[in-house]
This record gives C-alpha cells, structure tokens and sequence, in this order.
C-alpha cells in the first residue's frame, strides 16, 4: 500500500511553511513533485488520488488550480497556494 494522506498533508504543510518562512507569497506545487517526495511514485502502488485529494483539500478561497488533467487527477496537477495562511 502505498502512502496514506496525512503523509501528503505533512509533506504539503511543510513546503508551505518553509516557502512562508523565506517570505514567498506563494508557492506553487505539482501533485507528481509532491508525490515523489512522499514516497511510491511512480510505481504500481502509487496514491495519485489521494495526494490530489489532500491537495485540493488544503486550498482556500485565495489559492487557484493552475492545471489539471481532463480526468481531474494525475501527476500534472498544480496548485498556487497564496501566503502566509490563513486559519
């Protein structure tokens, strides 16, 4: 099995802090960059979804979908999450 979505989550947390901590304003990531870095990708026990799904889940109104595949999920989903967050 593959990793689970609080491994994103940490993952995906910890690039946005950092990038708040250098005083970016936002920060753009790419579900296939985050996935590798988790963990199992690419292979055959990969979590695409679900690292989509925990991307998406972490957007607020401030952040934008810069580009998703016509299935909506895959490893060229990016999203520009704005800085510092809010809440």
């Amino acid at each position: 099995m593959g990793p689970a979505a609080e491994e994103f989550r940490t993952a995906l947390r910890a690039r946005l802090q950092r990038a708040t901590e250098a005083g970016e304003m936002s920060l753009e990531v790419r579900s296939g960059d985050l996935h590798r870095e988790v963990g199992d990708y690419p292979g055959p026990d990969h979590r695409m979804p679900v690292c989509c799904q925990v991307m998406r889940g972490e957007m607020t109104k401030a952040d934008e979908l810069v580009t998703a595949p016509p299935k909506g999920n895959g490893a060229s989903v990016v999203i520009r999450y704005r800085l510092p967050r809010r809440g």
